[in-house]
Parts: C-alpha cells; sequence; structure tokens
C-alpha cells in the first residue's frame, strides 16, 4: 500500500469499518443457529458504525488532502481509495442506517425462529454494507464497479432471503437483471471517461469540457445507469416489488443508502464538467419533477404497507433530483446561490430520506411482526397494540411530509428557497424551469400528507379489520431503541440545522463550486429562524398536552360508543379502507396509473352482497415495459436458433468473434 500525501486517520477508520461489515456475518456462518454468534455479529456491525461515523466527521473536520493506493496487479493499474467531504455526507447516512438496521435485525430477525435463513441474511447483510462503504471511499472507476456489483449482488441475496416464495424470486431477478443493465451502462461512462482522461479515475471537479459529443454520452450512459439504481421514473421498476419482498430491515437499508448511491454517482460525475450545458439541468429537473409527482401518486393507490413506502422513496429521490437539477442551470447561468441552495438541498435530503425512510420501513415492520401481513385493509387499530411503534411511525410520516419541525421540512425549503431566488432572474423557458419546482413541491408535499393520513388513519387508527390480524403485541426494546435513535437524528437536525453546515458547505466545495458569500450556505437559509419555529411548536405542543390532559382530569366524561350514523350495529367493515379513501386521488391520476375497479353495483330495494375493489398495477413495467419485451421476443425468434446448447458451437462463435476483432484492430 502506498500514500499520496498525508495517511489520513479516517481513511484508515473507514477501512476498519469495512472490515468489521465484511466480517459481520461470519460468526453465524461458522456457529449455525446460535443467538450469541447473532450477537457477536451485530456487536461487529455498530464497531463498524461508530469507526466509520467518526472516519467519516473526520474527513469533514479535519481533512487531509492525498490518497491510498492498493496495488492490483491489473491491466488497469492500483486500486485507489480516498475520502472527502461530498463522499463523507453520503457515508453518515450509511453507518447510521446500516447500525442500526442490524440491532433491528436480531430481534426481528432472530436466528433461534430463523434458522434456514439467519446465517445467509447476516452475511450478505454485512457484505452489503461493506460494499456501500468501498463505493463511496472509491477513487479509482475499476473499484468503484467492483464495489458496485458485490454490493447489487449482496443486495439480491439479503432481498431473496425467502427465496421459497415465488413473489420473492421474481422480485429478486427483476431486481438483478435491472442492476446489470445500469451496471453496462456505467462499464460505458468509466470507459468513455478513461478515453477523455486518459485514467481509470474519477476526474477533479470541473476538470473536463461539457462540449461535444464524448460529454453528452458520458452524461447519458451515467444518468442511465446511476438513474438506474437510484429508481428515477421509468427506471424505478425493480424498486416497488425488491422493497416489498425483502425483509423489512433490508428494505430500510436498500431504500435508505442503496439507492443514494445511484445519486452520489451523478453529483461525482457531473461534478467533473465546469460548464454543463442548460438540457442537462433541465432534463434532471424534469425527471425529478416526474419521479416525484408520480411516485406520491402511485404510493397513494397502494394497499400493500411496506410497497406504499417504497413509492414514496421514488418520490423523494425526484426531490433530490429536483435540487440537482437546479443546481445543474445555476452553474450554467452563474448563479451561485441557485447552485448552493439547490445542492445543499439535495444533499441534505439525501441525509433525511435515509433517516425517516429508515425509521417509517423499520416501524413498517414491527406493524407487520404484530399483525403478520403487509395488507393495509387487513388492519386497524394497531396503535392501542403498539403505542411506541405508532408514535415512531408518526414521527417518521412528519417527516417525509416535509413539516416543521422535523428534518424533512429543511431540506425542502432550501430546495423552494432556491426555485423562489431564480423567479425574476430567468430569461427564457430553460433558466425558468427551476422555478417549476415551487409548486411541484408543493402539490407533493400536499399529496403525502393525504397519503400518510390515509395509512396513519387506516393502520393505527380505528377498530382492528380481520379477527385473524387483531393480535400481535408492542416491540422489544431491541427494535424500538434502533427506531428511536433514528428517529432523534431526525428532530435533531429539523430542530439544530445548523449542525449540519460545515458539512454541507465541505460537500458543496468538493462537488467544485464556490460559494457566492465566505459564509457559504448559511447565508442563503435561515437556520436560526427554523430552530425557533421548530422549539417554539415543540413548546406549543407540550403546552396544549398538558392543557388537556389537566381539563381531560377535572371532567368526568360519560363514556359511550361512537355515534353510528343511524346503524345500531356498526362494524370494522364501515372504516375507510385504503381504496375509499383514496379513490379521488386515485382518479385525478387515472390516465397514468390505470387503475382496476371490481365493483358489484347495488341493484335492487333490497341488495345482496356488494362490494368495491380497486387495484392500481405498476403500469409502467406491465404497460410498457413487458409487452415491448415480448414483441422482442417474438421477433428474435430466427436468432434463437444460433442456441444450439452444443459446447463446440459456441467454442466456434468465440473463434469467429476473436479473428473478427483482430481483423478490425489490425486495420
Amino acid at each position: 500500500m502506498t500514500f499520496s500525501g498525508e495517511p489520513a486517520t479516517s481513511l484508515g477508520l473507514l477501512l476498519l469499518a469495512v472490515c468489521c461489515q465484511a466480517a459481520s456475518g461470519l460468526p453465524l456462518l461458522l456457529a449455525k443457529g446460535s443467538s450469541l454468534a447473532q450477537r457477536a455479529g451485530v456487536a461487529l456491525m455498530v464497531m463498524a458504525s461508530l469507526a466509520g461515523c467518526a472516519g467519516a466527521l473526520g474527513a469533514v473536520f479535519f481533512p487531509v488532502p492525498g490518497t491510498w493506493l492498493l496495488p492490483s496487479g491489473l491491466p488497469f493499474g492500483g486500486l485507489e481509495i480516498g475520502v472527502d467531504a461530498l463522499s463523507a455526507l453520503f457515508l453518515l447516512p450509511i453507518f447510521i442506517v446500516t447500525g442500526c438496521c442490524a440491532v433491528y435485525g436480531a430481534g426481528y430477525w432472530p436466528v433461534a425462529q430463523h434458522p434456514e435463513h439467519g446465517g445467509k441474511l447476516a452475511f450478505f447483510l454485512g457484505l452489503l454494507s461493506a460494499a456501500l462503504t468501498v463505493v463511496l471511499v472509491a477513487r479509482s472507476t475499476m473499484l468503484f464497479l467492483m464495489g458496485w456489483e458485490v454490493m447489487a449482488l449482496a443486495a439480491y441475496f439479503a432481498l431473496t432471503t425467502e427465496d421459497e416464495k415465488q413473489e420473492v424470486r421474481e422480485a429478486g431477478v427483476l431486481y438483478l437483471i435491472t442492476a446489470h443493465l445500469g451496471a453496462l451502462a456505467l462499464f460505458a461512462t468509466f470507459s468513455l471517461l478513461n478515453a477523455a482522461t486518459g485514467a481509470y479515475l474519477f476526474p477533479a471537479p470541473g476538470s473536463l469540457s461539457a462540449a461535444g459529443p464524448m460529454a453528452t454520452a458520458i452524461f447519458l450512459t451515467a444518468l442511465f445507469g446511476f438513474g438506474m439504481k437510484a429508481g428515477v421514473m421509468p427506471l424505478h421498476i425493480w424498486l416497488p416489488s425488491a422493497h416489498a419482498n425483502a425483509p423489512s430491515h433490508v428494505s430500510a437499508i436498500l431504500s435508505g443508502v442503496v439507492l443514494k448511491t445511484g445519486i452520489y454517482g451523478m453529483m461525482r460525475v457531473f461534478s467533473a464538467f465546469n460548464d454543463p450545458p442548460l438540457w442537462w439541468g433541465a432534463v434532471v429537473l424534469v425527471l425529478g419533477c416526474i419521479s416525484a409527482v408520480l411516485g406520491v401518486a402511485y404510493a397513494i393507490g397502494q394497499h400493500d404497507l411496506k410497497r406504499l413506502l417504497a413509492y414514496h422513496s421514488i418520490e423523494n429521490i425526484g426531490i433530490i433530483l429536483i435540487g440537482l437539477g437546479m443546481a445543474l442551470i445555476g452553474a450554467n447561468q452563474g448563479w451561485e446561490a441557485l447552485v448552493a441552495l439547490g445542492m445543499a438541498g439535495a444533499l441534505l435530503h439525501v441525509v433525511n430520506h435515509a433517516l425517516f425512510k429508515a425509521l417509517l420501513f423499520l416501524s413498517a415492520g414491527s406493524v407487520i411482526h404484530a399483525t403478520g401481513t403487509r395488507e393495509i385493509d387487513l388492519m386497524g387499530g394497531v396503535a392501542r397494540r403498539l403505542p411506541k411503534t405508532a408514535l415512531l411511525f408518526l414521527v417518521g410520516a412528519v417527516a417525509i411530509c416535509g413539516l416543521p419541525p422535523l428534518n424533512g421540512f429543511v431540506s425542502e425549503l432550501m430546495i423552494y428557497l432556491g426555485a423562489f431566488n431564480s423567479i425574476g432572474a430567468a430569461v427564457g423557458l430553460g433558466p425558468s424551469l427551476p422555478a417549476l419546482a415551487a409548486p411541484v413541491l408543493a402539490l407533493v408535499g400536499g399529496l403525502a400528507v393525504a397519503c400518510f393520513v390515509k395509512v396513519y388513519g387506516v393502520v393505527f387508527l380505528g377498530a382492528p379489520r380481520s379477527p385473524e390480524h387483531e393480535g400481535g403485541h408492542e416491540a422489544g426494546i431491541g427494535m424500538l431503541a434502533p427506531m428511536g435513535v433514528i428517529a432523534a437524528c431526525c428532530a435533531l437536525i429539523g430542530l439544530a440545522p445548523g449542525l449540519v453546515v460545515p458539512v454541507l458547505n465541505g460537500a458543496l466545495h468538493e462537488y467544485g463550486r464556490a460559494l457566492e458569500l465566505q459564509q457559504g450556505i448559511a447565508n442563503h437559509v435561515p437556520f436560526v429562524w427554523i430552530s425557533i419555529l421548530g422549539v417554539a411548536m415543540i413548546l406549543l405542543l407540550v403546552v396544549m398536552w398538558i392543557f388537556f390532559a389537566r381539563r381531560a382530569a377535572r371532567l368526568s366524561v360519560p363514556v359511550a360508543p361512537t355515534w353510528g350514523c343511524g346503524y345500531l350495529r356498526p362494524t370494522p367493515r364501515m372504516q375507510y379502507t385504503a381504496s375509499s379513501f383514496g379513490a379521488i386521488l386515485v382518479g385525478w391520476f387515472a390516465l397514468v396509473l390505470r387503475p382496476v375497479l371490481h365493483r358489484e353495483e347495488v341493484k335492487e330495494l333490497f341488495p345482496g352482497h356488494a362490494s368495491h375493489e380497486s387495484h392500481v398495477p405498476e403500469t409502467v413495467l406491465e404497460k410498457g415495459y413487458l409487452p415491448f419485451l415480448e414483441y422482442l421476443f417474438e421477433k428474435a425468434q430466427p436468432v434463437r436458433r444460433l442456441q444450439h446448447g452444443k459446447l463446440n458451437i459456441y467454442i466456434f462463435y468465440t473463434f469467429v468473434t476473436l479473428v473478427l476483432l483482430l481483423a478490425i484492430t489490425s486495420g
């Protein structure tokens, strides 16, 4: 190992974290079915998270320039690693979420109850965490691709833990196909970067020109490859089924941090160009708007709790892309304030989404663990049996809706401010696009509130809707404590957002954009007033709770049944369902969502059975990709005759290909 610059303690801590993560699954593989081995693996993951957070924070507050070069003996040279403020910002949520999920998993998926799956899940969860860290510290594009492929395979095996179920296998296959399609695009991206720079390294920020077809090809292949991983619509087709069918703590990692590697890749590649054309930012911003609006629209029509949360991941990736698109447009127009607000909002939303989405998936896992179902319409009244989980889910719901005093509000406010900042300064359609972000975010925020009012009301309030799912009890401390840690992080960023300013300023500097004033992002965002507003809201809620609690204690209020609207024997079937609550909103987007309705109408004076059910399919996959692939399969039948299944024929094909390649290169 050789050093370029001074050896950094932070990089050493990150390598220690990688080793602990990769080794965390070994105890359970060596001692199958042992609860002690599972606890040892969890301890290694927690150690990795502590060391990794220390290393990432050290890279921000005590930066040491330089990289480490690991000899590889491969044609493309050594494998270079390093850490800067941009990668550190992405590393922090990785270590927080993976550490909390490891602790949660010991209670949610105890090896004593799952001896056939426990070792496999622990091993690939640790390997996935280690690969995520390697991807973020890689400065060599080849090392990045190695970590990327290990990450994809480890995520596949963790996702398909319950591979005896057909729907899990189908979700895994779809994920694997799309992951490798994205990887093929990245091979093209890094090959083009090598042709442009002469090295298999990420270019320095602002070192390349965006003019010419080479830059356009790099942008488009990177957008496709990284967009496939991030779940950008319409490249999101793997995401809903994968998140829904994985174990809940794996879903939290997939949604919270795996998706963000796609965002990191975009930012790292796009930052290499010093003069991005206007259409780059316009494409990214429009894709963000489409993903945000349609992501939340699809979520409203879902009946599966985890699939609903999966579509909200697409929504929030869209919000991040809106900020990134605004920054690219600002860089083209020379608007440093727009660059700062758009990029800082996108970066902070990366962290925020990792936290509140992990909290929501873990809370949903506790609900599923207690009720034994993911179907929203079979739940009801869960808050009475799981009051702590209900409170933690509520924290995540408020945060994801972008409401104060939690963290989602802060990052979305930055993007709002960027949109307002561009109003009046823009001339022409392209430069005016950042102003579009304000109404889009307002629409998305309103729809998100409606969706989570539906979820919380149907799942946690009311009465149980089915006898077989009305049991269950509150999760244990091993599951509640990690959720509490993540909820505390959401509250801390929401109430004291000034704490993240150094991290954001460092990441903006590494992105290669000098800010307008020395104060950095704090000059553009009223962090102090956000803190004052948040604390005031908390105090107001406390005062209201004390007032109503004392008032209730003084009054003797008789308990009586809820007014039944004339029905003498109300039943749980009279409550709102996921379909009935979201029917109007789904109807607004029916042209895109294509909801399928199943009705038995009331046709007589004394009717018999009547019902109303709705189902929102995965329209892009079922109405777009699959028919197109079936058409290609039919047209490719003549070509399939080349597949004989005979080894000698395949050797002949290889020989012919080599001869042709030699002829082309020699010519």
